[in-house]
């Protein structure tokens, strides 16, 4: 049997629907997570939030379109300002996470804490230890 290709046409008739970014992509960045600071209080005009960081505007306005398509803020026009508003309830799957591991770690700390006030009290550690004479310089 011989080693063949096989090629076949591929014909997409349909669209294919927009990957939603992960959560965890909102908040992998520094500016990101200012930006969720500053919107969790309140609503904010995207001007407003651009003049609280040193990078420029369409910078801002990139890191407002992640988080838009992370589902964390959403976007309302007022008169000719567009408001960034924050959807927290979207970090809850980051908090999910978290707390899968704060656990995992609660229980590896209980075991090595119950392991250790079994293990009997241990003899104080000398802090400076005189060399002994094998070591000692003449």
């Amino acid at each position: 049997m011989r080693n063949q290709t096989v090629t076949f046409p591929i014909f997409v008739t349909e669209r294919l629907p927009i990957m939603r970014r992960d959560v965890f992509q909102a908040i992998a960045d520094p500016t990101r997570r200012e930006i969720i600071q500053l919107i969790a209080r309140k609503p904010l005009p995207l001007n407003s939030i651009a003049e609280n960081f040193e990078v420029s505007r369409p910078a801002i306005s990139k890191h407002i379109k992640i988080l838009t398509e992370c589902g964390i803020v959403t976007i309302h026009t007022r008169g000719r300002e567009r408001y960034c508003e924050a959807r927290l309830q979207q970090l809850s799957e980051v908090s999910r996470w978290v707390d899968h591991f704060r656990a995992y770690w609660n229980q590896k700390l209980d075991a090595l804490g119950e392991f250790l006030e079994s293990s009997g009290p241990t003899p104080p550690a000398r802090r400076n230890p005189k060399p002994s004479s094998k070591t000692r310089k003449k």
